[in-house]
């Protein structure tokens, strides 16, 4: 499965394993930029290997047409797409009895 923008990841390497972010930006096959719109901006993605995430299933479809649309998103909706995404998760763990 190949990343697209705005889909969510889950870092499994480096400074801060166990983090949700979003991808931003695609350099190739192996690298994509994240940014979480928290410690790690817009402004100041972070370039990530591909073997070091865990893609997500989510789509984060604002994220997705902002960046198609002007090139850039702010970091307000990262933090909203992330922090839907982690309660969506919660609410489905606990549904599941985990």
């Amino acid at each position: 499965m190949s990343p697209q923008l705005g889909q969510i990841v889950k870092v499994l390497r480096g400074k801060d394993p166990g983090e949700y972010a979003v991808v931003i930006g695609i350099v190739d096959t192996r690298f994509v930029w994240l940014a979480d719109g928290d410690k790690r901006k817009f402004d100041q993605p972070k370039k990530k290997n591909l073997t070091h995430l865990q893609l997500q299933e989510t789509i984060s479809s604002e994220v997705e047409s902002s960046i198609k649309e002007t090139g850039r998103v702010t970091n307000g909706k990262l933090r909203h797409a992330l922090a839907k995404f982690v309660e969506q998760t919660q609410v489905e763990a606990h549904e599941k009895g985990e």
